[in-house]
């Protein structure tokens, strides 16, 4: 048995996504898919450049690909953020990898279209395989929706399947809410975390 792991934002999921994960049920028995969910003091912390909580961002792979993958909230980052830095000489960011890879059992491999990510992974042992990085950005469609939101404009449907306009749509409130406001969010060592519980 060979479990893919894919760990990523899906933030959210596009037809990008949706073109990686049908090509990893090729090359795996199971995919376990991990949306990146940030936690402080048990809540989920969400912010313009993380809009859609787990849950909507589950109801998204669902709408798409029922119950063929396994969607866990296994990649979660719990405050204080900042204990996971520096990566690798602390010790919550090898707890994380522990989360990462519960319940897999037999061969596994991670996949990224990063090169930076793929060598991150490399180091935490999870035998990243690394994909070309597709056009589509999830972050350029995140741009369009609050465009969208702002402005007007239907653009973004183009670039997500019709199952997840419909949950877009529905979550609406939420995009108009981030569209006007700033980025809660600091970059370190190539990633994004929210400011909301970075340091306690």
């Amino acid at each position: 048995m060979i479990t893919a792991l894919y760990l990523a934002h899906l933030n959210p999921v596009t037809k990008a996504h949706i073109e990686i994960i049908s090509d990893l049920k090729k090359e795996a028995d199971i995919v376990k898919v991990m949306p990146v969910v940030f936690k402080n003091d048990g809540k989920e912390v969400n912010s313009k450049s993380f809009p859609f909580n787990f849950q909507i961002r589950k109801k998204m792979l669902k709408s798409v690909f029922g119950d063929s993958i396994q969607i866990t909230d296994d990649y979660a980052f719990l405050a204080p953020f900042k204990k996971y830095l520096p990566p690798l000489v602390r010790r919550r960011s090898w707890k994380l990898r522990k989360q990462i890879l519960n319940g897999v059992n037999g061969d596994f491999f991670s996949y990224t279209g990063d090169k930076a990510e793929g060598y991150m992974l490399k180091m935490y042992r999870l035998k990243p395989k690394i994909g070309e990085r597709r056009s589509l950005s999830a972050s350029s469609v995140k741009e369009k929706l609050y465009d969208a939101a702002l402005e007007g404009g239907t653009s973004w449907r183009e670039d997500v399947p019709e199952s997840i306009i419909k949950i877009i749509e529905e979550e609406w409130g939420t995009i108009e809410r981030f569209a006007k406001i700033e980025d809660q969010t600091t970059r370190i060592v190539g990633m994004k975390f929210p400011k909301e519980g970075y340091s306690k």
